[in-house]
């Protein structure tokens, strides 16, 4: 354990009251911690797993406006979407940039009979769209991107446009549209950043991971250290019940007869290595119908293919993962948009699941439940001794506003006003990043003379961890390197273990890191970190030994990353690391350049 979370849990230790707890330290719960922090307000944060190791590690790494809820008539949230997306490619340009998308049209008219329908107030069921649908939700969606638009407007491809750019799409794709969005490389950094952002400006807020909610004692909630077993009492005036999709579970421990919140349903992605695939798609995402209707989307991601995703309701989030099923009906829709490439099973690298926290539903169609968001106080008669504020829904990309809104609900139960808006805050890494390519070389070049470093390393960190590399640089040796991990140093993996509270190895290296999603990964380089871990947190054989086990058994049970396939990876081979690095800080772009 290190003298950081000891002293953290001594803190948490000694302050017995608090105005809020925080239950939930996903992407949402993180957000309002912040919102309220900045304010003044005395918040702690808990999470019984690590930060962002729930639903918010499992997104489809889009930062998008929701196109496809305009179907559903939720114009409000495409409109907040847009205006979140752009503030996100200001605030945190150094994971998010601009996503070119290709959307690919059939025919002209399909899906126009099912809109007047749905705007009449059926409920068709979901099907192919035509040029003509299209058409009309690209126009609304620059619309509502506004005048202070920072990508470019949509246009559309005829079929010869279409196929000199994309020869290996389906042959009776009629022609197509281009519009923007974003992307963002490392999610679970971001979720960590604004972390760290947040107790460096306000002293008193408090987050920690492996801590969760065991019960309630009166005005009072009794918290569980996982890692030690320690209980640590507090009294919060109101409790933020931010649990995504364990929000009932959550509110069974702190009520007597709460109401049903949540119905959840699981997306699953896979990360596909194959060349052929990677090159027909581009630098561009392909956002396309399955013949069940249902959107799936393809596109680069750290050098290789993401591709997705699944829509299935579940009875409960525990233990989710992508089955074969699913493995299958995503490697279909791949093959029937790129019919001549050859994709298989063998081609999966990594496979990932979560669960949507979608509002509860008596709907046939998933697509239909809506995925706005709410904040929604539990009523008196559901028995709570102490005020609870459920954040029911939501999306990554809304992420600040859902936290803002939050915040204020809170701030008005306590009878707080607003200080600042984090609107224009920029986040972590995000500060200070180079505007654009010509100053991303200037400032590689003058940190990496500074330093004694290669360009390339330098390049590398900037990536990672944008401008807090800085603190990084200094410390780094020429000798210090991996035999199993040529790109990583022994110092970068003390400094990521030092002061972004790992407390696992599974923290490390499956939310710190993105080692497993790049194919990086082999069982050599677990043993070679795993050592270096144990170092610092002061483990002895025995934990280092179980630590590991406990890595292996999620990799393979959540991820479908057996120990024999990372045994068999040879570490200076594998896959090729140069493709990660095409890929690190812009997509690479093929010959055929998107209009």
């Amino acid at each position: 354990m290190t003298q950081d979370r000891i002293r953290r849990l001594e803190k948490l230790r000694r302050k017995e009251r608090a105005d809020v707890l925080i239950v939930g330290g996903g992407i949402n719960g993180i957000s309002t911690f912040r919102e309220l922090a900045l304010q003044g307000v005395d918040v702690v944060l808990v999470d019984r797993g690590d930060f962002m190791s729930g639903a918010s590690a499992a997104p489809s790494r889009m930062i998008h406006g929701g196109l496809r809820y305009m179907e559903n008539g939720e114009f409000g949230l495409v409109r907040e979407s847009l205006r979140e997306r752009n503030a996100l490619l200001a605030n945190a340009s150094h994971y998010v940039r601009p996503l070119p998308t290709l959307i690919p049209i059939a025919d002209h008219f399909s899906g126009v009979s099912a809109a007047v329908r749905r705007f009449l107030g059926g409920q068709p069921k979901p099907g192919p769209r035509g040029s003509v649908i299209v058409k009309l939700g690209l126009t609304l969606y620059d619309l509502y991107a506004g005048a202070r638009r920072v990508l470019p407007r949509h246009r559309f491809l005829s079929g010869p446009e279409l196929r000199a750019q994309w020869p290996a799409l389906r042959s009776d794709i009629a022609c197509g549209a281009v519009y923007y969005d974003a992307r963002i490389t490392y999610p679970e950094r971001l979720g960590l950043e604004l972390i760290l952002d947040t107790e460096a400006a306000a002293p008193k807020a408090l987050a920690l991971n492996h801590v969760g909610l065991a019960a309630r004692a009166g005005e009072k909630v009794v918290l569980s250290d996982s890692l030690t077993k320690a209980e640590l009492i507090l009294a919060p005036r109101i409790v933020v019940n931010a649990t995504g999709a364990w929000i009932d579970m959550t509110n069974d421990a702190l009520a007597q007869s709460p109401p049903r919140l949540i119905g959840g349903t699981k997306g699953s992605h896979l990360v596909i290595d194959n060349t052929r695939l990677r090159r027909a798609l581009g630098d561009a995402m392909v956002y396309y119908a399955n013949r069940d209707g249902r959107i799936c989307i393809a596109f680069q991601h750290l050098g290789h293919v993401l591709a997705g995703s699944t829509d299935i309701r579940v009875d409960t989030p525990e233990g989710v993962s992508c089955e074969a099923v699913e493995s299958d009906y995503i490697l279909q829709s791949l093959r029937e948009i790129f019919p001549a490439i050859e994709i298989g099973e063998a081609d999966i690298i990594y496979r990932f699941s979560g669960v949507r926290p979608l509002p509860a539903s008596t709907t046939e169609v998933n697509a239909e439940i809506s995925r706005d968001h709410r904040c929604e106080w539990l009523s008196p008669d559901a028995g709570a001794a102490i005020p609870v504020l459920n954040l029911i829904g939501g999306k990554w990309t809304t992420f600040r506003a859902f936290g803002a809104e939050a915040a204020d609900a809170v701030l008005a139960r306590l009878d707080t006003d607003r200080q600042r808006t984090t609107e224009t805050l920029a986040i972590g890494g995000g500060r200070g990043f180079p505007a654009d390519e010509e100053s991303r070389t200037e400032w590689i070049a003058k940190t990496a003379a500074a330093n004694g470093l290669s360009a390339e390393c330098v390049g590398r960190l900037l990536d990672r961890y944008g401008t807090r590399a800085q603190a990084l640089y200094a410390e780094l040796k020429p000798d210090d390197g991996f035999a199993s991990l040529p790109h990583y140093s022994r110092r970068e993996i003390e400094w990521l273990v030092e002061n972004e509270q790992v407390a696992t190895l599974s923290d490390l290296i499956l939310r710190r890191m993105a080692l497993a999603m790049t194919g990086e990964l082999s069982l050599a380089g677990i043993t070679e970190i795993s050592i270096i871990v144990a170092a610092v947190l002061g483990w002895d054989e025995t934990r280092r030994t179980a630590e590991t086990t406990a890595l292996l058994a999620r990799l393979a049970r959540d991820h479908g990353l057996t120990a024999e396939m990372l045994r068999q990876r040879n570490p200076r081979e594998g896959i090729p690391y140069v493709r990660q690095q095409e890929s690190a800080h812009e997509p690479a772009v093929s010959s055929r350049q998107v209009p």
